[in-house]
């Protein structure tokens, strides 16, 4: 078919990245084309009254020939905006949009607008400062861990005194608004334990010195950035009646607790050498996530780049959809839930904006992933389960499994070439931070 396009390609002032190009089709080509279609639809065409092949032509036209015209220009000015494009070397960032602009007896004239990838330009490292954490792992970090995983296997004993913080208490409570009760104020048999910060630290403070059958009755106010609107920055009067107050009972180092996770003899050099082993593991896989940051934003500001918005929208939504599900996992109704575009934009640019960095490092420093990279995080990854070669064939099994862990591969590589390149200043990290452990 005879197609043209214009010799030059504009740039709208739109965006930097924005590109147009004008499609010309002749129509004489495309009803040709549109005939030889529905040519091959007639012969495999079935109608009662007619044998297989014979539906007559005008029949054929009437049914498909409006598809076939469409399907025949689609198909021309997809083929000619490639050919464009290849010829201007230029590289498309999502899918051009296409208009038509005008009609004559001989042509039918198009102009499709897209986005190209930014010609990105390195720039030397060499006076970037990067911070890297460090932190070794020792007894004290093994210790710390051991005191966390027995609060987290804590259980309650009621007692009869004043509620202190670590305590968990039972209440009913009923808050009241300028006399009247409001949404979200009330509870029956409600725990949460003092301390955590689970509930508004004035409303803890006031259950606080309290004992199991008293009731008491405060006034508090909202805090002005209160995530209920009718309730931010107001003043409310709650009525609060402690059922129960439970002291936490840790559990001892022992046996027992061993067998708890998972040492089978119960042993305590065992189930600690375990503890220490998991521990680690965490902390280089923490520490690793504190580098890339670093390193990513160092990339981010020595390369600022423009950024095609079909891929930011393209990663807002993906980033939406993550988030539906993640909420749908936790049991909430997302659509009760309201989610809005901008909310994702920031993290969607961010993440658009490295990605494409990365691809320039790593195509130019040749630093795809290595079979012996991957098997290593596969084995790394299998040692948190119980029968880590079961876990090392399911990756195996099938190729597509490894994309997170070859992702994971290069991105390290990116971040080894980057240390290679910037000045690097270790930085002490402290267990407790690193951890995210609350003071």
């Amino acid at each position: 078919m005879e197609t043209n396009a214009a010799a030059n390609i504009e740039a709208p002032t739109a965006g930097a990245l924005e590109r147009r190009i004008d499609l010309s089709v002749a129509i004489a080509e495309l009803d040709q084309d549109v005939d030889q279609r529905l040519r091959r639809l007639g012969k495999n065409m079935k109608l009662p009254g007619f044998r297989p092949g014979k539906v007559p032509a005008s029949i054929v036209r009437q049914q498909y020939g409006e598809q076939a015209r469409l399907d025949a220009l689609q198909e021309a000015l997809g083929r000619l905006f490639g050919e464009a494009v290849t010829a201007q070397q230029l590289r498309v960032a999502g899918t051009p949009k296409i208009e038509s602009k005008s009609s004559n007896d001989t042509h039918i004239e198009f102009s499709a607008t897209f986005e190209v990838y930014p010609d990105i330009t390195l720039n030397d490292l060499a006076e970037v400062e990067v911070e890297r954490p460090v932190l070794e792992v020792g007894s004290a970090e093994v210790d710390s861990t051991l005191d966390i995983l027995r609060r987290q296997r804590v259980r309650y004993e009621p007692v009869d005194r004043p509620a202190a913080l670590a305590d968990r208490v039972s209440i009913d409570f009923l808050g009241k608004k300028d006399g009247e009760p409001f949404a979200g104020g009330q509870g029956k048999d409600y725990r949460f334990v003092l301390g955590e910060g689970k509930m508004l630290s004035d409303f803890e403070s006031a259950v606080i010195g309290t004992r199991p059958g008293e009731t008491k009755s405060f006034d508090m106010t909202f805090p002005a950035e209160y995530f209920s609107k009718d309730l931010a920055g107001q003043s409310v009067t709650f009525e609060v009646s402690v059922k129960e107050v439970g002291e936490p009972i840790l559990p001892e180092l022992d046996a027992d607790f061993a067998k708890a996770l998972g040492v089978e003899d119960g042993d305590l050099a065992k189930m600690r050498a375990e503890v220490e082993a998991n521990l680690r593991r965490e902390v280089k896989k923490r520490l690793q996530g504190k580098i890339t940051g670093q390193v990513m934003d160092a990339l981010l500001q020595a390369n600022p780049i423009e950024v095609p918005g079909v891929l930011i929208q393209r990663e807002i939504e993906r980033l939406m959809q993550v988030a539906r599900q993640d909420m749908e996992q936790r049991g909430m109704k997302v659509k009760d839930l309201p989610m809005q575009p901008e909310w994702f934009a920031d993290q969607a640019r961010r993440r658009v904006s490295i990605g494409l960095i990365l691809s320039e490092i790593v195509k130019r420093n040749d630093l795809q992933a290595r079979p012996a990279q991957v098997k290593e995080l596969v084995q790394d990854a299998a040692q948190s389960y119980d029968q880590p070669e079961e876990v090392v064939r399911w990756y195996y099994a099938k190729p597509e499994r490894l994309a997170d862990l070859e992702g994971a591969a290069i991105e390290a590589n990116v971040v080894s070439w980057v240390l290679e390149q910037v000045k690097v200043l270790d930085k002490p990290v402290a267990f407790a931070e690193l951890m995210g452990q609350q003071s």
